[in-house]
């Protein structure tokens, strides 16, 4: 499992709330649902995507996707 803490932060930050960022990235809320829940694993394709949207670039992904969850 995965702490998307610091992407639902950046997604709030830029958007103001997980529905607007869905309506941007043409997705719906339970498609980032999923994800964010660690039930459906984030493709590359999507990351990418998603730091553009988020405006950071590729080399933070790690950062937003990868950062263990502590126990």
């Amino acid at each position: 499992m995965f702490d998307h803490s610091k992407l639902c932060g950046r997604i709030v930050e830029k958007f103001g709330t997980r529905k607007a960022f869905c309506a941007a990235a043409g997705v719906t809320e339970s498609w980032l649902a999923a994800r964010l829940g660690g039930k459906i694993q984030f493709r590359a394709d999507e990351m990418h995507h998603i730091a553009e949207l988020l405006d950071f670039p590729a080399d933070q992904i790690p950062g937003y996707f990868f950062t263990p969850k502590l126990r």
